[in-house]
């Protein structure tokens, strides 16, 4: 069950992803930054997932000061790969053009990135390394996950800006919203899962 929690928050986590790159409102900025990338210098977006992912592994390796997690990078691979393939499905579908059917597509991909990035992170296999750098972060700061995701979300604000990523109100949005709603679903999500976990033991003792 552990693993199939995994892979389904992965799936989420790319589908929302997608989802605020195709509203064209702007992305969160560790994705616009990815997108920036993509457009500025080549590859596709989740090829760009992979490389940061790398450099961000040796920055947690630091940090912590242990030994380099490389296990991350198979999550940042899958990641990848999500995020290419549901870009590529969802090039088949209606592209919105008004405010109203951007803002319904972005704000889908809010909420999905929220609830997807808690489920995965619950399973405690192979955090991708932006999302182990928030655990980090608030583990030294002793703070929450609100505190922790906002902060990392400012520093690629600013970098996604020099590097002319794609920054709309989509991406202040996130910037403000996106820690809420991680602190949300990783309350609501344990409580779920600890519910199925106990649940699935129950029957097995049966």
């Amino acid at each position: 069950m552990k693993y199939a929690f995994y892979v389904l928050g992965i799936l989420l986590l790319t589908l929302g992803i997608s989802f605020t790159i195709q509203s064209d409102l702007g992305t969160s900025p560790f994705d616009a930054l990815l997108v920036g990338l993509s457009i500025n210098v080549g590859f596709t977006v989740g090829s760009w997932e992979i490389i940061l992912a790398l450099l961000l592994i040796s920055c947690n390796s630091l940090l912590k000061r242990q030994r380099p997690e490389f296990l991350g990078l198979l999550t940042s691979l899958i990641t990848g790969i999500g995020i290419d393939l549901w870009l590529f499905l969802l090039h088949f579908f209606v592209t919105p053009e008004q405010w109203y059917s951007k803002a319904v597509y972005f704000g889908i991909g809010l909420v999905v990135i929220g609830l997807g990035t808690s489920i995965y992170l619950h399973t405690n296999f192979a955090p991708i390394p932006v999302d182990r750098l928030t655990l980090i972060i608030q583990e030294l700061t002793r703070t929450n996950i609100f505190f922790s995701r906002t902060l990392i979300y400012v520093l690629f604000l600013i970098i996604a800006v020099i590097l002319n990523g794609p920054i709309g109100v989509g991406t202040l949005l996130t910037v403000c919203l996106g820690g809420p709603l991680l602190n949300y679903f990783m309350s609501l999500t344990k409580k779920v899962i600890g519910r199925l976990q106990i649940d699935r033991h129950l029957d097995r003792a049966q």
